[in-house]
């Protein structure tokens, strides 16, 4: 989890980047904006969640 969520901070990046340089009108570039951005949220979550400590029992 580590691992994927690290990977996909970049990837969003580099997805929204791809959408400004190669996409001419606004929706697509909005939807594609959009979905880097989603992409970078869904990383963040998982860098996040793989290093909280984890929760110890009551019993």
């Amino acid at each position: 989890m580590k691992i994927a969520g690290f990977l996909l901070l970049p990837t969003g990046w580099l997805l929204m980047l791809a959408a400004l340089a190669l996409l001419s009108r606004s929706g697509p570039r909005s939807a594609f904006l959009l979905a880097g951005f989603a992409v970078e949220i869904l990383g963040l979550v998982l860098f996040v969640r793989a290093h909280l400590a984890p929760k110890e029992d009551r019993d």
